[in-house]
């Protein structure tokens, strides 16, 4: 399964972003072969639309499920219009998360989170 964790860093050491949208960066990681890969999000400080942009990034990276901690209204539908499951996950690094989600210790996301959360300041 193709999974994707945000995180505040490259590595599966890094602590998970609880941002989806604005996260720093994006885990992109295979449940099959244990392989990841990272990738920046250049659009972590943009006003608007960052959301929906991660969202299509996760569906042309076919993505299956996300790992993260909120997904605001835009992004949540994004994610759910391309039959992506959203799974919560707090305080932890990202190996600990994918642990945990392939052991179904995560919970599933059925509600969203609020808009624009994370917004950095200019």
């Amino acid at each position: 399964m193709n999974l994707c964790i945000t995180a505040y860093g490259a590595e599966l050491t890094s602590k998970i972003d609880p941002r989806f949208g604005r996260a720093e960066y994006y885990i992109f990681y295979d449940t099959d072969t244990d392989d990841f890969r990272a990738h920046q999000n250049v659009e972590s400080n943009t006003m608007h639309g960052a959301g929906i942009q991660a969202g299509q990034l996760m569906s042309s990276n076919n993505v299956q499920a996300v790992v993260t901690g909120q997904v605001g209204p835009n992004a949540f539908q994004t994610l759910q219009a391309a039959g992506i499951k959203i799974y919560h996950a707090g305080d932890m690094t990202v190996a600990e998360a994918i642990e945990d989600f392939k052991n179904d210790k995560l919970p599933l996301t059925t509600d969203m989170g609020p808009a624009h959360s994370g917004l950095r300041n200019r």
